[in-house]
């Protein structure tokens, strides 16, 4: 019996889909806990990309189950289109996707909700994908979400819209000043919505128990990163869910004691996506553009990632909320052509040395980072399989995110490939 939990180790973005497409090998089911598909995992193959935003991205191995827990919301149309997507590569997914029956819905009043609050909100917008992650994630909480389940039942399906989409269409009317909705339409769509996922629905926590009495393999799969958990993260400016470990058993339906292991997935710098505070951003004024050597834009929008130096106060911070036992590090290749590196080792504020996260926006949105420079390697990277082989200074600088953090690394990536990957002990 194992459990491994992977978790993003920073604002999301840290390389998780690789690592988990990496890892899915080796195990007989890979489960996603939480988010939606407003997350984006990319994965290279012999040259080829695939973009993930719901299925784990586990099912580009053949032999490996993929689940869809009860935590994640799902998007029917986005669903629909990636399980067509993964058919148009030749990927098998039926008897190889289970989608759990407990799993909310998002609606299309979620996404008009979303898209019209950002909207009015010019000047408090939160940087959010406008796919209705959020309004699906309160719906939920306020007992008033659309479950999978409530599709079996056509007067139970019709009821519950009817009450909710009255309150919306209030909403939408009078504070967004937008259209109401069509009652009937959205009732038929998710109908003709239940026909086709309809084989794919299973009660994932108990498949997954007794998988494991069976002697499974499984790896569960987080989205987006410990700094965006809703509980953790730097809030307001969060998901609305918990990328965090603790978040990975109450998303499927696994106890904690079946947990083996956590893994957290950090870059070898920093990046977020939307808006919030971010000590390490790196401004105009250095002579390169760490956004275009790491390709950083998203593989959900497209949006353009803010980048900084590796903050290993951020770091030690998620060591301590997930229980990490080793780190998987990628995208050091990305920095193989810089004269200098820097790790931020702490925070200065109003003269005070600060190497604890801190929860109050004032601190995160004023402080200063106190950094330690190393010197560059300025050799490629992209080639190396094994840690004893990468040059002298980015072991120099490895050791320093070691020993800040406590925490060792059992896989460092140097590109997108899945061969480009150096694995230690």
């Amino acid at each position: 019996m194992s459990v491994k939990i992977i978790v993003g180790a920073q604002w999301g973005d840290e390389g998780k889909g690789k690592i988990v497409d990496l890892l899915s090998e080796q195990v007989d089911i890979v489960a996603r806990y939480q988010g939606g598909a407003n997350a984006g995992h990319t994965i290279v193959i012999d040259g080829e990309q695939y973009i993930l935003h719901l299925v784990p991205s586990g099912i580009l191995h053949e032999n490996t189950i993929c689940v869809i827990g009860n935590g994640v919301v799902i998007d029917p149309l986005a669903l629909l289109e990636e399980i067509e997507f993964l058919k148009s590569k030749g990927i098998s997914v039926d008897g190889r996707l289970w989608i759990s029956h407990r799993a909310h819905l998002i609606m299309p009043y979620h996404k008009l909700l979303d898209q019209a609050k950002e909207s009015k909100d010019a000047d408090r917008k939160i940087g959010t994908t406008g796919r209705g992650i959020g309004p699906a994630y309160v719906d939920k909480v306020n007992r008033m979400g659309i479950r999978i389940v409530d599709l079996l039942d056509r007067d139970t399906l019709e009821e519950k819209l009817r009450t909710n989409i009255k309150e919306k269409n209030e909403i939408l009317k009078k504070i967004y000043k937008e259209k109401e909705i069509d009652v009937d339409q959205i009732i038929n769509e998710y109908l003709d919505f239940d026909k086709k996922i309809d084989p794919y629905i299973k009660d994932v926590s108990t498949f997954l128990n007794e998988s494991l009495k069976d002697g499974k393999q499984i790896l569960l799969e987080g989205a987006q990163g410990t700094l965006l958990d809703i509980d953790f993260g730097t809030y307001p400016y969060v998901t609305s869910s918990n990328p965090t470990s603790g978040g990975a058993c109450a998303g499927v339906g696994i106890g904690p004691t079946k947990i083996e292991s956590v893994l957290g997935v950090i870059k070898a710098y920093t990046t977020r996506v939307g808006m919030g505070p971010f000590p390490t951003e790196i401004g105009d004024e250095e002579d390169f553009d760490l956004r275009d050597l790491g390709g950083e834009y998203g593989a959900t929008t497209g949006r353009p990632r803010r980048c900084g130096w590796f903050d290993a106060v951020i770091a030690k911070f998620a060591v301590q909320v997930n229980g990490l036992d080793s780190f998987a590090l990628t995208k050091l290749d990305v920095l193989d052509t810089l004269e200098e590196v820097k790790v931020c080792v702490a925070y200065k504020y109003k003269g005070k040395t600060i190497t604890t996260f801190p929860s109050e926006m004032r601190i995160l949105e004023n402080c200063e980072p106190v950094y330690e420079s190393f010197p560059g390697w300025q050799k490629p990277t992209s080639g190396i399989r094994s840690y004893q082989d990468l040059p002298a200074n980015a072991k120099a600088y490895l050791d320093a995110i070691k020993n800040l953090t406590q925490t060792d690394f059992s896989i460092i990536s140097v590109g997108s490939g899945r061969e480009q990957t150096i694995l230690i002990g």
